[in-house]
């Protein structure tokens, strides 16, 4: 929780005594060192306001715990110091939220606001002060994790990466057997989903579940009838619920606003007058005289701010509300720019991987083009050579058989002188002709191997020929402009990857407006449909932890909630049912409780 000390200037201390304020938000800590002493409450509650930038401070007040022991809140027309504040330096204050809107969604305007009531109901669910099902827990869990991290990515996200965070209710936590691992799974199939969805838009989904939640914005009191009953008093925006006892879920009664006329009290008895002659008042008792006091500080202010949303908004409120449409406007257009950068850096990380892909295929044939070129060349070395060695042989063969003939044609020439000498020379001049017959085959045959290898020899240097263009044809234009792309591709900023110039809220096009403002209808139109199939989502997971489930860790709220599923009620249909009577009815019968 960030630390702010805001300390004034000391000729503003310098005039009188003062004092030091510890202010504690939902989600920082302010210390003011020098407050004057005639301050009022509304002086230090306005000081606060400006310096957390809200405007929106209907909703909001400074609580603190008196001397003895009860929740009290700063009165705006008294000076601080002259209320039961402790008397500890610096001042302990918690800025909370003191009143809630009736539809969050309609109501809040500012983002400090949202932010604010996100946080502190998201405590109040966690410290089990508002009950949540076990189920709805998971999926506003799964809201709370979109709205501190982001879009769920798979190849950052690791497993564990959710157990530093207070995401459940150690009531559910306890009801079910299972470990913070399959806790974190459930939550993350949710996380997964919200995609897309911004930390502001988290946080308003988050808070549209919670507040159908029964116990949400109700102030519960412990109050007694005239019969001495103890029942709960409960003070929320809509009006004034009558519980029993061991059952705050579902109110036996309602009084609404519009039928309240006057609220009193004197002593421990508190009186409502109800709207209409005949209808008698409404009477309890508290137990403590303080306990009235803030309950009458709590039914004013919802009173009053039951009556304002049913008046036209002031021209204050026209306009921050005017101001909230532009903002949320611009960041529509912020998202949808991030979304289209977004894009196209993904489509040209996509080229690249592409390029990358093509240059490493060229490489390759290139490097099988060089060695296929390598083995031609040996090859027609080799060839060359046994041509040359073949026609060697064959001039010798042939220069032996010239030999040969040439020692015949003496022979026969030659005179035999007896016949012995005839007989030996005419059988030598046969063994001379099969020796040149012999030597005129073979010359014959390494001729035509010779011819052969010349015609092998010859392929070889078109093959080689071929080899060569084709590496020439690789290593040409192909991977020059491969290459060339890649040295001249990058991925930067906004402005590196734009279609036509650079972005702006023009990026969505003038005609474009219209269709984001049919956008935002169809958001609306579909949002009964993502109702119900969130609906379906939660029986679902609710079936699926069911066998999961320790029946002795069920709580009576537990057991209450799931008897009101049973029977098919709900937070609306419960307080429509509770002021379906006359007034005077229910007065009757809170009497008779």
């Amino acid at each position: 929780m960030p630390f702010v000390n805001m300390k004034k200037a000391s000729s503003q201390a310098g005039g009188g005594k003062s004092f030091a304020v510890r202010v504690t938000t939902m989600d920082a800590e302010l210390e003011f060192s020098y407050i004057e002493q005639k301050a009022t409450g509304k002086d230090l509650f306005e000081l606060v306001c400006r310096t957390i930038g809200l405007r929106e401070t209907w909703y909001f007040g400074l609580q603190f715990i008196d001397s003895k022991g009860y929740i009290s809140w700063l009165k705006f027309d008294k000076k601080v110091l002259d209320q039961d504040v402790p008397k500890e330096s610096p001042v302990p204050f918690l800025f909370l939220a003191k009143f809630y809107p009736e539809d969050v969604s309609e109501e809040l305007i500012q983002e400090i606001t949202q932010r604010l009531f996100f946080l502190q109901v998201k405590q109040s669910i966690l410290n089990m002060d508002i009950y949540c099902p076990p189920e709805a827990s998971v999926l506003l869990a799964s809201y709370a994790v979109q709205a501190k991290y982001g879009d769920y990515d798979p190849s950052n996200y690791k497993p564990g990466m959710l157990s530093s965070d207070d995401l459940l209710p150690q009531r559910v936590i306890d009801q079910y057997q299972m470990t913070p691992e399959m806790w974190e799974d459930r939550i993350k199939e949710w996380y997964a989903d919200h995609k897309g969805m911004s930390g502001d838009e988290a946080e308003m989904e988050y808070l549209k579940i919670a507040q159908d939640l029964e116990q949400y914005g109700v102030n519960y009191f412990q109050i007694k009838n005239k019969k001495n009953t103890e029942l709960w008093l409960g003070v929320d925006a809509l009006g004034l619920n009558v519980y029993d006892q061991n059952n705050r879920l579902e109110p036996k009664i309602t009084f609404p606003w519009s039928e309240v006329k006057n609220i009193s009290f004197k002593e421990k008895k508190f009186v409502i007058k109800p709207v209409g002659k005949k209808v008698p008042d409404f009477i309890f008792y508290a137990p403590k005289v303080k306990i009235n006091k803030l309950i009458l500080e709590l039914c004013v202010g919802n009173h009053e701010l039951f009556m304002r949303r049913r008046k036209p908004d002031s021209m204050e409120i026209q306009q921050m509300k005017a101001n909230a449409r532009d903002e949320r406007q611009r960041k529509r257009c912020d998202r949808a720019k991030l979304a289209k950068e977004k894009q196209l850096k993904e489509e040209a990380l996509r080229e690249k991987a592409e390029l990358e892909r093509k240059l490493s295929q060229m490489q390759e044939e290139v490097r099988t083009a060089q060695e296929m070129l390598k083995r031609s060349e040996e090859t027609t070395e080799l060839l060359a050579e046994k041509a040359r060695f073949a026609e060697e042989e064959a001039q010798l063969l042939t220069q032996k058989a010239s030999d040969a003939e040439r020692e015949i044609q003496s022979i026969k020439i030659t005179a035999i002188k007896t016949e012995e000498e005839r007989i030996l020379m005419e059988f030598r001049a046969r063994e001379y002709e099969m020796i040149a017959t012999k030597l005129l085959e073979d010359s014959e045959r390494r001729a035509k191997e010779a011819d052969q290898l010349k015609d092998e020899l010859t392929q070889a240097r078109m093959s080689e020929k071929l080899a060569k263009e084709r590496l020439l044809e690789v290593t040409m234009f192909p991977l020059a402009s491969l290459t060339s792309d890649l040295s001249d591709f990058h991925i930067g900023n906004s402005h590196q990857i734009s279609v036509d110039g650079e972005f702006s809220c023009e990026l969505l096009g003038d005609g474009d407006m219209d269709q984001l403002s049919q956008e935002i209808e169809r958001e609306r139109v579909e949002y009964m449909e993502k109702s119900k199939h969130l609906q379906e989502q939660l029986k679902e997971l609710k079936s699926e932890i069911e066998v999961l489930k320790v029946e002795e860790k069920e709580t009576d709220l537990d057991r209450l909630h799931e008897s009101s599923i049973q029977r098919g009620d709900s937070k609306y249909s419960t307080l429509r049912q509770a002021k379906s009577s006359s007034a005077q009815a229910r007065v009757a019968f809170f009497e008779e409780l």
